[in-house]
């Protein structure tokens, strides 16, 4: 009996011993299968959130790939002045200094006619505005300012102006040289016969600064590469320049010349769209206040002196003429688009007598 007890334990000890074995091999693979399932959850979590990461960034990008980027004008034009290309490529100089400007095509603002601009703003009288430094040293004179302040203040009356002026330099085409060596008087009978007149000198300031009173038409900073400037004297031979014979004459103003044809450089351009107001060619203008002569010369010329705004040569009379000086037209803006230009104004429009007037040999 005892074997026979013996037996039976061994048997059910051994049965014990394999569902043991069993059950922990179960427990193990069901453990290993939790694992197993927890590290693909935890992929899948890696997987699903990093998908999501991707497509929050790529939503972001393209946000910023559709949304318009916004440039001032300013920064436009800084961007362009500060890049020097090589090659065929135009060549931009650095540290322009330019103003954006946004230059109207020709003939097509307002009810101004052919070739002209319309202009509307305020003109002061009297403005502030510091040089900050200087190119040439105390006591030449002109002296030529590198660098304005970064600010115009008006300390006098502000008068309204309202009126067309040439986009360019007479004969008012662009890639044409301009006409030189007339008189007041000539460059006046001109313009009349255009059904124009001359420009009145504060017209002409308000045409080249804008409503922020710039010193230069294209900014703060003085550039040769924005405008025909800075050119060195030539030594004039006067006589044959006042010759009686037009050929003796014509030939020496040839000789003299170092102006560009209209236009050529895009950057010469004031915030009315106003071409070459300062360099190229001095221009007559209406002296406003008479004194000491109804002529005045504004912009200066293709030399090395002030080519600003502001400044105005006043001692040269009317019957004056030289191989610099040119000139440009204006007119009273049409009641309709259709109406032509009135007959000149003896004082240059309405306007009142400038007060900041500078007398120099040259602008």
């Amino acid at each position: 009996m005892r074997d026979g007890r013996d037996t039976v334990e061994t048997v059910a000890r051994r049965l014990l011993e394999n569902l043991s074995k069993s059950a922990l091999g179960w427990v193990a693979q069901v453990r290993l299968r939790e694992r197993h399932t927890m590290k693909r959850a935890k992929l899948g979590s890696i997987i699903f959130f990093g998908g999501l990461l991707l497509v929050c960034g790529a939503g972001r990008n393209d946000a910023h790939a559709d949304a318009p980027v916004t440039t001032t004008p300013a920064q436009a034009v800084e961007s362009k002045s500060a890049a020097v290309t090589t090659g065929h490529s135009e060549v931009v100089p650095t540290n322009a200094g330019l103003k954006a400007i946004d230059a109207p095509e020709i003939g097509t603002t307002g009810a101004c006619g052919e070739g002209m601009l319309e202009v509307e703003g305020e003109y002061c009288a009297d403005v502030e505005q510091k040089c900050t430094k200087y190119i040439d040293p105390e006591g030449v004179f002109p002296r030529r300012c590198a660098e304005f302040e970064r600010s115009s203040k008006c300390i006098g009356k502000t008068t309204k102006k309202h009126f067309c002026i040439d986009k360019f330099e007479w004969p008012n085409k662009p890639g044409e040289n301009p006409i030189v060596m007339k008189t007041w008087y000539e460059a006046r009978d001109a313009c009349a016969g255009a059904g124009k007149r001359l420009c009145g000198d504060s017209e002409w300031t308000l045409a080249c600064e804008g409503s922020e009173r710039l010193p230069y038409p294209y900014g703060y900073d003085r550039n040769s590469e924005a405008c025909n400037i800075d050119k060195p004297h030539p030594d004039v031979n006067e006589k044959a320049l006042g010759s009686n014979d037009p050929k003796v004459r014509d030939a020496e103003a040839k000789r003299l010349w170092q102006g560009e044809p209209s236009g050529s450089r895009a950057s010469c351009v004031s915030p009315y769209g106003v071409m070459d107001m300062t360099g190229n060619v001095d221009e007559w203008v209406v002296n406003e206040s008479g004194v000491p002569y109804k002529s005045g010369l504004k912009g200066g010329y293709w030399g090395p002196v002030r080519d600003r705004c502001r400044p105005e040569t006043t001692v040269h009379a009317e019957g004056f003429s030289f191989y610099q000086i040119g000139f440009r037209c204006c007119g009273d803006v049409p009641s309709t688009p259709a109406a032509k230009n009135t007959a000149p104004a003896a004082n240059g429009g309405t306007s009142a007598p400038a007060t900041n007037k500078t007398v120099a040999v040259g602008s």
